[in-house]
């Protein structure tokens, strides 16, 4: 059986996400761009930045 008296606090890997979010942002824009063009990896862009200030504006 697991000894429960000595957990600690699950590390906080918010930095983590956040980078690795932008790391994988910037490949897939890539791709797009590499496949379809300029004009729909920026088009991509925007909608995901209008997608992120939208979510932040409903947060308060």
């Amino acid at each position: 059986m697991r000894d429960t008296n000595n957990s600690t606090a699950a590390p906080n890997y918010t930095a983590a996400c956040i980078v690795m979010f932008g790391v994988n942002l910037m490949w897939v824009l890539m791709v797009i761009w590499a496949v379809w063009g300029f004009v729909v990896a920026a088009l991509a862009g925007w909608i995901v930045n209008h997608l992120i200030t939208r979510i932040a504006t409903q947060r308060g």
